[in-house]
């Protein structure tokens, strides 16, 4: 089973290298890492460049793009795995196994979607875990979503729910979630974190990125008749409470 690891940047030569070390180090053999960078300044393309010269398994294109999900929706057009999965370009992997553990849970449940816990951190602290659960249909209209940095797929799911809705400047990811889990395919759920994510993001940047967060929710959840607008919204928000609770590791 060959999988892609989809890495998105801009501007990232300060934290890129970690991400690409961090996908090298993976134990599991049968990886693609495709790098989609917009037309970065700093220096980030000469990096990228290196590391494709020196690791074949490392595909990349840098050029202009329309934002975020742009970008993701031109990775996935690029990924020749079997499943497909992102790493951002501030990220990494928890541990070494973390793709094999992955890999493993599509092998042993033959599941279409796979997805782990998440841990939000500032440098070396631990600030916020993101601790899933199985999914149960009836959660999405209680805010409920995966954490969207361990969510692997296999390549024809993309193919049959299609792009990342573009017109959203913030949230697609959140409707990409609700298209992929009400859509009826077999989820796995493992009960361990497979990624540190550095805290930060265009969600949370300011007050207007959260206010524009919450106006796309709220239009995401009408887009595919999910939940009840506003309370399923604040239901969203409630869940992230408890996760600042857990810090462990």
């Amino acid at each position: 089973m060959k999988i892609s690891i989809i890495t998105i940047t801009y501007n990232s030569a300060h934290s890129l290298p970690r991400t690409i070390d961090s996908v090298l180090s993976q134990t599991y053999p049968d990886i693609e890492h495709v790098i989609v960078d917009g037309a970065s300044s700093d220096g980030t393309r000469e990096i990228i460049a290196a590391y494709a010269k020196a690791h074949p398994n490392v595909r990349w294109v840098s050029e202009k793009d329309k934002g975020i999900y742009n970008a993701l929706n031109k990775g996935i057009a690029m990924a020749s795995g079997d499943v497909i999965g992102f790493l951002h370009s501030d990220d990494v992997f928890f541990s070494p196994d973390s793709i094999g553990q992955i890999a493993a849970a599509f092998a042993s449940s033959e599941a279409d979607v796979v997805y782990g816990d998440l841990q939000y951190c500032r440098g070396e602290k631990v600030i916020r875990r993101w601790k899933s659960n199985d999914f149960q249909p009836s959660a999405l209209k209680f805010g409920w979503m995966p954490p969207h940095p361990t969510v692997y797929v296999r390549s024809k799911v993309y193919q049959e729910v299609g792009e990342y809705d573009e017109w959203f400047h913030i949230s697609a990811d959140y409707d990409m979630m609700l298209r992929i889990f009400s859509a009826g395919y077999k989820t796995q759920y493992i009960p361990a974190v497979l990624v540190s994510m550095e805290t930060g993001g265009a969600s949370n940047r300011n007050t207007k990125a959260r206010l524009t967060k919450t106006q796309e929710d709220f239009l995401i959840l009408r887009k595919n008749h999910i939940g009840a607008g506003l309370l399923t919204v604040a239901c969203k928000q409630l869940r992230k409470v408890r996760q600042f609770l857990r810090k462990e590791c």
